[in-house]
């Protein structure tokens, strides 16, 4: 056993443990027929980012379950690695290349991407070893990243299935459009902005009826140069007459029909709704029904793109400042009403996102929805908390078919090719020399790269060797649980189940445990834009990877947001230095009484109490692990370490430890050492390097912590009376305590302490404690009775369940100095009360003093009143 420093220096130790535990390979994992095993796959961080918040929370409630799991004896692999990022690494790069004054066209393809893997060795691991910092104990033998050899070859496999099954197509639908980026973007990459603005009420005239119009309302008056219908609901008895008949499109020469379609909600607006399906995704599905024509209005970089049009090659906003003119002009402009509506945003370059029609690869949707639905209704997979499984069932519901194409470099090239012979799309692992169709051999690659979640959508297997039959891959899939938080819940979750069942066969992970966001103290959400973000980084530096870690999860439930205070961090290191301090007592006194066996007879009642109260932390805790009810687990531990065992047990022995004849102090060492080595175990989850370092220097016959066993409950350490036994001297504690807080009685003031008592069991119990139970009563003697006999009248009491404590007051007051003290204060008091009487009877200061001073000088009124007659009380009593 070694000594530990005088004071946790968390800066001191956590580099040092954290290379020891990579250097023991601790965290690798191997296929073991011997072992059950546990797997949790990483949610990869973009290689072009930088730990935040959610990060940290993210990967610690990973570490949690893994360093749980570990403990329990499981084969334990956390499965890391990071994402290649296609847009967001893409923009990084070509803002970087710009700077030198290289243009991306200019490079080409293969020298971009060049330049993008040249990025990707010098800022790809930026963030895992940041991850390292905090303590993650992933498998980093095992790192992948999607765009390696083996994760391209399972992209690849799964493009070719899938197309060869015919659920990969190419064709015309909606997209989010970035003008900026110029790609197709997922719904994953959009944000949705609240933003002040308008409604145009716009006059669309009817053909052949002068005069006669209808009036719809839009927030896009510039895509009205799409429009191919105007809709009214079937039911809408204000329009029957005008289903089948045309409308003069305004600022065209172009002519409408007006359809009846129940999408129109005939009480939102007019209850006519204009049509433009190559620029609205509920639109286009209108289109699709009625076979209208799809418009493209725009350019790439969302210009006007009508060549003979005054608008053509305006920028979409400058078209619509120009047309609302227009319309005004000409009578057709109705109004204009604000209206605040959500406007989607490209979340990288925060452009407006332009829904637009466009020749894309798409998968079809609905039949690998349907196993997915059926996962979850069956209880197969499992959400926490449930209220999730709403959300998941109605985006597979309502699913649409998936966009997997963008128009980048920088990603997995889309392995499809085309004959300039006879245009056929050949599908391919391999560049073809001769078309199989017509055996020409000019012959191009797809020049777009699939989207990003499509190669993450397969992390869960494709990081462990899939498609071929590794040896990882049949032992440690399928994973257990996925954690992960709200935000992406449909992007990356449901991706991966359906991925998982159509590919593999298998759900990709039994439980999807999903967490809230960290917001800043006023519940904000941390942004660059608000500049309100927190570093973790910064937080370990200033007071170690533990405090933050014990942080973010102290009161964290499932699917809840959370809040971020320094004070708790504080709060955290505090307790942090509470267990070293603790421990570094008990090693002090470990030093000086000969360690031996101790019998379960041999224990006092307090070394039984706190031995029975552990064991039930055991059960418990391990309960609410196995619930994933993380944040309520730690509750428990933090309340039982600092509360039972460190303020109170600890109290409780001392007497023992200081009183070299006392026979039990043995009993006393083997149990606070137990106690002890029990809660660091069950502390080590969350706080890994503090409980490594005290775990490594309290005993020597095992090397780690995190390789040693986890607690188990024993019947034999359940010792219920013992337990009940000393809350009845806690509870007298307590009693004393307060009665000597509210007289002023400092801890250094002994007294004689009366336990009276008719019940004899109770009076056994504190002749049994009484070595821990005068110490703990600030008691110069104590005497246990049936009656109160020899106890003076005045002695003060406090009462607890089949007892009554008493006090003599004369031992515990100097009777004439609290006198003179409380006479002092009654001189104080009358001259307080005399000055405020004065003015609130004041004329002067009643008529021109604000409502809230006169209201304050009330109050002290009151306060000084119900003071001056405590005062008064204690002076009678005293004399």
């Amino acid at each position: 056993m070694k000594e530990l420093e005088k004071t946790y220096d968390p800066s001191g130790i956590e580099g040092k443990l954290y290379q020891k535990w990579l250097d023991k390979k601790y965290f690798h994992a191997k296929p073991n027929p011997d072992k059950k095993p546990f797997t949790i796959i990483m949610p990869p961080p973009n290689i072009t980012g930088h730990l935040h918040m959610g990060h940290a929370l993210d990967n610690t409630m990973q570490d949690i379950l893994v360093r749980y799991k570990r403990m329990q004896g499981f084969e334990t692999l956390w499965q890391p690695g990071t994402d290649h990022a296609a847009i967001a690494t893409e923009v990084k790069v070509v803002d970087s290349l710009k700077k030198l004054g290289i243009d991306k066209e200019e490079l080409g393809r293969d020298g971009f991407l060049e330049k993008c893997w040249d990025w990707k060795k010098e800022y790809g691991g930026k963030i895992v070893n940041q991850l390292h910092r905090i303590g993650s104990s992933a498998d980093w033998d095992r790192e992948r990243f999607t765009m390696d050899e083996g994760c391209s070859k399972a992209v690849q496999e799964v493009f070719i299935k899938l197309y060869e099954k015919g659920y990969i197509y190419k064709g015309s639908r909606i997209v989010n459009w970035c003008p900026v980026c110029q790609t197709s973007i997922s719904d994953a990459e959009v944000d949705h902005e609240d933003q002040n603005g308008f409604f145009w009420h716009i006059k669309y005239p009817i053909a052949g009826e002068d005069g006669r119009y209808v009036e719809i309302a839009t927030t896009r008056p510039e895509t009205l140069l799409g429009d191919t219908a105007v809709a009214v609901n079937p039911e809408d008895m204000r329009y029957k007459d005008l289903i089948g008949k045309s409308l003069k499109l305004p600022l065209t020469d172009r002519e409408i029909p007006v359809i009846a379609d129940s999408y129109v909600d005939k009480e939102f607006g007019t209850g006519c709704v204009k049509i433009t399906p190559a620029h609205d995704p509920n639109d286009f599905e209108v289109g699709k029904r009625h076979n209208l024509e799809e418009l493209i209005i725009m350019n790439d970089d969302a210009t006007i793109c009508l060549p003979g049009s005054k608008y053509h090659g305006m920028d979409r906003y400058e078209a619509r400042k120009a047309m609302v003119k227009d319309l005004d002009d000409l009578g057709l402009l109705v109004k204009v009403v604000p209206h605040d509506h959500a406007v989607g945003i490209h979340d990288r370059c925060k452009t407006t996102v332009e829904p637009m029609v466009k020749q894309q690869w798409f998968v079809k949707m609905e039949e690998m929805a349907k196993p997915a639905i059926e996962a979850l209704k069956s209880g197969e997979l499992k959400f926490i908390p449930e209220r999730f499984d709403k959300i998941y069932l109605h985006w597979l519901e309502n699913i649409r078919d998936w966009c997997i194409s963008r128009q980048l470099w920088w990603g997995h090239r889309i392995p499809a090719y085309y004959c300039k012979d006879c245009h056929e799309i050949i599908v391919s692992k391999d560049t073809p020399d001769v078309c199989p169709h017509c055996k020409g051999t000019t012959i191009e690659q797809d020049e777009d790269t699939l989207d990003t979640w499509f190669s993450s959508a397969l992390w869960p297997f494709s990081t462990l060797g899939w498609p071929e039959e590794t040896e990882d891959y049949n032992y440690f899939y399928p994973t257990d649980v996925l954690v992960t938080g709200y935000d992406i819940i449909f992007f990356w979750v449901i991706r991966m189940v359906f991925s998982g069942i159509e590919q593999t066969g298998k759900l990709p992970f039994h439980t999807a445990l999903i967490h809230g966001l960290v917001r800043d103290s006023e519940g904000r959400k941390m942004s660059k834009s608000l500049g309100n973000g927190i570093d973790p980084l910064e937080v370990i530096d200033k007071y170690g990877a533990d405090a933050l870690r014990m942080t973010l999860i102290t009161g964290n439930a499932p699917g809840n947001d959370m809040r971020f205070y320094w004070e708790r961090v504080e709060a955290s290191r505090n307790f942090a230095n509470k267990v070293w301090n603790a421990s570094r007592f008990i090693m002090m006194n470990i030093e000086k009484v000969p360690e031996a066996m101790v019998e379960l007879s041999e224990l006092t009642i307090a070394d039984r109490w706190i031995l029975s109260k552990g064991n039930h932390l055991i059960k418990e805790v391990t309960e609410n692990l196995d619930k994933y009810e993380l944040g309520i687990a730690l509750q428990k531990i933090y309340d039982f370490i600092w509360e039972e065992f460190c303020d109170w047990y600890i109290e409780m022995v001392k007497p023992r430890l200081w009183n070299e004849e006392d026979v039990t102090r043995a009993a006393a060492i083997w149990t606070l050492k137990t106690v002890l080595i029990q809660s660091l175990k069950l502390l080590h989850p969350y706080m890994p390097f503090l409980t490594e370092e005290i775990f490594c220097n309290l005993q020597d016959e095992e090397e780690s912590i995190m390789i040693s066993n986890w607690p188990q409950y024993r019947e034999d350490w359940n010792f219920e009376s013992e337990e009940s036994a000393v809350e009845t001297i806690k509870e007298a504690v307590r009693g004393i305590r307060n009665v000597r807080t509210s007289m002023n009685v400092p801890p250094s003031k002994k007294a004689k302490v009366y336990v009276v008592s008719e019940n004899q069991d109770i009076l056994s119990v504190f002749e049994r404690s009484k070595v821990f139970f005068s110490m703990l009563g600030y008691a110069s003697d104590v005497y246990l009775q049936s009656d109160k006999s020899g106890i003076s009248d005045d002695a003060v009491s406090a009462v607890i369940h089949q007892a009554v404590i008493y006090m003599p007051f004369a031992e515990l007051v100097d009777i004439e100095k609290e006198m003179e003290r409380l006479k002092k204060e009654e001189e104080r008091l009358e001259k307080e009360l005399l000055r405020v009487r004065g003015m609130l009877t004041n004329e002067k200061f009643v008529s021109k003093a604000p409502q809230s001073k006169i209201e304050e000088e009330k109050e002290k009124l009151e306060k000084y009143t119900q003071m001056m007659e405590q005062v008064k009380e204690r002076l009678n009593q005293l004399s």
